[in-house]
């Protein structure tokens, strides 16, 4: 049985940096990132999810001042995959914020659009001219 509930970081904190350590290009636990990631998660609207007490995933959202909220982060472990806890996910997002637009961010649109999503607009670098 998967549980899913809100993130704390007294009980979530290390279980979603090790989620993440895992997963291949996921850069946030490494040591350039992972203090400012930690903040992160406290800061955004962040679920996490277990089965029998091990973490199986994590979504991480900011709510854009009560008109949307964005999905920034949505992560499965490999051995949880294909049993619908990425949808479990999001439907906990819909609950706690039944008014609310939802957008996800993702450079995984294969899985969002088998989902049933629809693709609208798209996101672009801005340059940063110190750089």
């Amino acid at each position: 049985m998967v549980t899913i509930r809100k993130y704390s970081k007294q009980h979530d904190e290390a279980n979603v940096m090790q989620l993440i350590a895992n997963e291949d290009g996921w850069d946030y636990a490494n040591s350039d990132m992972a203090k400012q990631y930690k903040a992160a998660l406290e800061q955004s609207v962040t679920y996490v999810a277990y089965y029998d007490n091990q973490i199986c995933g994590y979504s991480r959202s900011l709510n854009d001042c009560g008109f949307y909220i964005y999905v920034c982060d949505l992560l499965v472990s490999p051995t949880y995959r294909g049993h619908s806890i990425g949808k479990q996910l999001m439907e906990c997002i819909y609950a706690h914020y039944p008014n609310h637009v939802v957008y996800v961010m993702s450079g995984v649109d294969g899985y969002y659009e088998k989902v049933g999503y629809s693709k609208e607009g798209s996101i672009y670098l801005v340059p940063n001219p110190s750089v």
